[in-house]
């Protein structure tokens, strides 16, 4: 009986063999089978060299994003997360934070959305490990951009280590870190209970002032928020530490727009389904993590650069269900290729626009190049 999967499926798609093109394109012929696909990513993609190859990919592609779109500024958003192992997978491991057996992928996203570099870890990792190789690559990409240049990162990256590199590298920074009792002394005038019946809306309350722990070489800002909620005996107490002269009301809000990384990692497991890394070995998986990075990446391209105004707050799983997944009639022609989509969720007004927004998307031959 003849197996039912994407894979399966995937080859013999009239979409998927027009895109291929070559052999596959033929009437006749068929795209690779997924013994071939697997061989292709485990046997060639998945060695040492190509695998850094595929993380530098990401970076490619953004720079050339960015040649016909150049950034204004900066900001750069670092994040762990959760991919949820099954059976003896190399590299899995039980992760106390998460409560399961599992990988700790690290990423680092820019404003829009990109996904600058990701890197697959062991589950027992802590989440700030190995941060250098993937935030410093990124830093030399964009070294000699005259650019604003910005860094947010929660507890987790809170290390001296990396608030120098941001100094010498001229990046301004917010990163969260852990209370202590130096800190919250600080703050005391502050952890006072008002005084009178708490108003439902909660009282929030800013500071800054200067601090150096004992593992820092120099004294460096710290912005505090203390909220005080109805119903709640202990104020909520955040600190902040940061090269930023703000404010401390514009800090704690630039800091929380570090939300949309979180986002952006969700949107991978839904619509990309990163987490899906179901190979035996480690460095497969890496490989795998890194496609899945391509796949996304390609998507909010077209999320940010071709999709009209009136659609582009879709998500990417939105993105996928309405314009990629929908049916079609193939109509094959001596010449040519007609694909007749339902017009069901994206209208012919709209399909025709987004054509014509990726065919303007398409970087100018160099001159004397071949056509």
């Amino acid at each position: 009986m003849k197996t039912s999967t994407t894979p399966e499926r995937l080859r013999v798609d009239p979409a998927m063999r027009h895109v291929v093109g070559g052999r596959a394109g033929r009437p006749e012929k068929q795209a690779a089978s997924m013994s071939e696909v697997g061989r292709f990513e485990t046997g060639m993609l998945g060695t040492q060299a190509n695998i850094k190859r595929l993380m530098d990919l990401s970076g490619e592609w953004i720079d050339m994003v960015h040649q016909r779109k150049p950034p204004k500024k900066l900001i750069l958003d670092m994040d762990s997360s959760v991919s949820e192992t099954y059976g003896q997978q190399e590299g899995s491991a039980y992760n106390g934070h998460f409560g399961c057996t599992c990988y700790h992928p690290l990423f680092l996203f820019n404003q829009d959305g990109d996904l600058e570099r990701a890197m697959l870890r062991r589950g027992n990792k802590a989440s700030a490990k190995f941060w250098r190789r993937v935030l410093v690559p990124v830093i030399e990409r964009y070294r000699n951009q005259d650019i604003p240049k910005l860094f947010r990162g929660d507890a987790a990256f809170a290390r001296p280590a990396l608030y120098r590199l941001l100094e010498a590298e001229g990046y301004q920074y917010a990163i969260r870190i852990p209370a202590n009792d130096v800190l919250e002394r600080e703050i005391s005038h502050l952890l006072k209970r008002p005084v009178g019946r708490p108003p439902h809306k909660p009282i929030v309350l800013y500071t800054g002032f200067l601090y150096r722990a004992a593992s820092w070489q120099q004294y460096r800002r710290v912005v505090a928020k203390v909220e005080w909620h109805a119903g709640e005996l202990y104020p909520r107490v955040g600190f902040i530490v940061t090269n930023l002269w703000k404010a401390p009301e514009q800090v704690v809000h630039y800091y929380n727009g570090r939300g949309t990384a979180e986002q952006w990692i969700k949107e991978g497991k839904n619509a990309i389904k990163w987490t899906r890394l179901s190979c035996c070995t480690f460095k497969d998986n890496q490989t795998r993590l890194q496609l899945f990075a391509l796949a996304y990446n390609l998507a909010n391209f077209l999320r940010r650069l071709a999709l009209p105004p009136a659609v582009r707050r879709w998500s990417l799983t939105t993105l996928r269900e309405k314009l990629v997944k929908i049916g079609a009639k193939v109509v094959r022609h001596a010449g040519y290729v007609t694909f007749q989509l339902a017009e069901v969720a994206v209208t012919r007004k709209l399909f025709r626009t987004l054509l014509r927004r990726i065919a303007k998307l398409r970087l100018p031959q160099p001159r004397g190049s071949p056509t």
